[in-house]
């Protein structure tokens, strides 16, 4: 008996199209080859495709516990944008227990923090300035810093690495100004062969010892050619340098984060309100605002598609772990506990079973999280479901355009074409995102290495995105399409 042609044709689509399709479980030729010249064994890495509204198409080593690095700030920011919302901002309040008489406030100002990501010099500044404008010159009080909202877990800041006044290991903060940053400007003069040194903030405790010499030639690297001694406490630092500067290099800048939260905030708050005209002889300490404290000035944060954008774009340590800690906010405050049983209870209520999953900070800084390529890409799938998904897509690494990609496939055809999140830490490589094809579907892509060799990894690693976006496209997929049409 003939069939018509329409069932045919139906009965084909349904056998070219099974469900379910086995994932490739060896690694194209390329990225195979890459790894080899790297030095990197299979068996160390984690690699996960999946078509966007497809299935699986690569999947080697995805099942792997492994240390994503800085990748791990896609399952923090995602949780945020849902849990908190794209619109959601930290006001940090300047509040006062006492009478305000003319331009004297006879009584403390309680600076209370919510633990605003990036709340920048700037914005501190136009804290104090809307104080001064509102009539407040003198502060015959104290300075009361209300850093209650984080708990303070204490963390050594050289404890990761044993660098300890890189900014990057700044401990999270209710209270976080500046990043608790001193950023040093060196600016050569070819006329007199010096080279000054430029703080800013340029803060009193903050001793800077210039012993640089001036050399000619290229610039290369200029941090190496130079010896940094850095001593100090949360009371007062001293930042030392010698050897040798180069013309060549021009202006450069590198930030340093030193003094203690308490400490830093007190020096700068000091400083910018005597610029403004104000006086203030009081102490500086912490304490809790009294529940009868009114609010004279507020400054609110960026919202947090903005935050998140800094995040992953530049995979900012500091934010990440703050935005961590805002999302297990209890009655009590916050704290990595709480904040990762958050984030656990939103991952199960989306149906994201992770068992291998270890948060420590949030932030990919850290020698202990987990996370399998499998089911990192899980949460990028189910991601692009979300309503939040144009804000996190928008947040990773364009390739060959900006952030921690901009540097990367400039001369490659999926320049543009792909939003990636990366990782780095020494022993760890990684990438996580979305790659459009050149037929135009997008697929998540991630790619774990834990290896002594992982710094050799970007070359694979940029291998299997080129892979993913000059892929053809299958039969299957083309049959599915037809038969999903048909039914």
């Amino acid at each position: 008996m003939l069939l018509p042609h329409f069932f045919v044709t139906l009965i084909l689509a349904l056998t070219l199209a099974p469900a379910g399709a086995q994932p490739a479980a060896t690694l194209p030729e390329p990225v195979a080859q890459a790894l080899a010249r790297a030095g990197i064994p299979e068996a160390a890495v984690g690699v996960y495709v999946h078509e966007i509204g497809g299935d699986a198409v690569l999947s080697v080593g995805a099942e792997r516990s492994l240390n994503p690095a800085s990748s791990m700030k896609i399952v923090t920011t995602y949780a945020g944008l849902e849990l908190l919302g794209p619109a959601y901002t930290w006001n940090t309040e300047a509040l006062t227990d006492g009478p305000l008489a003319q331009d004297v406030l006879s009584g403390n100002l309680h600076l209370r923090g919510a633990g605003d990501p990036k709340l920048t010099l700037e914005n501190f500044w136009l804290l104090l300035r809307n104080l001064r404008a509102r009539g407040l010159r003198e502060i015959r009080g104290d300075l009361v810093l209300d850093r209650r909202l984080f708990a303070d877990e204490a963390p050594d800041p050289g404890q990761f690495d044993d660098q300890p006044t890189r900014p990057y290991n700044t401990a999270p903060n209710a209270l976080l100004v500046n990043f608790k940053a001193v950023t040093l400007q060196f600016i050569p003069d070819a006329a007199t062969r010096t080279v000054r040194i430029i703080a800013e903030p340029p803060l009193p405790a903050v001793q800077v010892v210039n012993n640089l010499k001036v050399v000619d030639g290229t610039c290369g690297d200029w941090l190496g050619r130079m010896k940094i001694d850095s001593q100090g406490n949360a009371d007062s630092a001293r930042l030392a340098f010698s050897g040798s500067y180069t013309l060549d290099c021009g202006e450069r800048q590198r930030s340093f984060s030193v003094l203690g939260h308490r400490q830093y905030v007190g020096a700068l708050f000091t400083l910018l309100w005597r610029e403004l005209g104000g006086s203030f002889s009081g102490q500086i300490r912490d304490g809790a605002t009294p529940a009868t404290a009114r609010v004279l000035a507020t400054v609110k944060s960026q919202s947090l598609s903005e935050i998140v954008r800094d995040v992953n774009k530049y995979s900012n340590n500091v934010m990440s772990r703050q935005l961590f800690l805002s999302l297990g906010f209890t009655e009590t405050g916050a704290s990595t506990a709480t904040a990762s049983t958050a984030v656990r209870q939103w991952l199960a209520l989306k149906g994201l079973a992770i068992p291998e999953l270890v948060l420590e900070n949030g932030s990919g800084l850290s020698r202990i999280e987990r996370i399998s390529a499998r089911n990192l890409g899980a949460v990028l799938l189910n991601a692009w479901a979300s309503p939040v998904m144009p804000e996190l897509m928008a947040s990773l690494p364009v390739a060959a355009v900006d952030g921690t990609m901009r540097r990367r496939l400039k001369s490659a055809e999926i320049a543009g074409q792909a939003h990636i999140k990366t990782g780095s830490l020494s022993g760890v490589r990684s990438i996580a995102g979305y790659v459009l094809d050149a037929q135009g579907n997008r697929s998540v892509v991630v790619f774990m290495v834990n290896h002594t060799n992982a710094f050799n990894a970007q070359p694979a690693m940029d291998a299997l995105l080129q892979w993913v976006h000059n892929r053809d496209s299958c039969c299957g997929r083309q049959e599915r399409r037809r038969s999903g049409r048909l039914q």
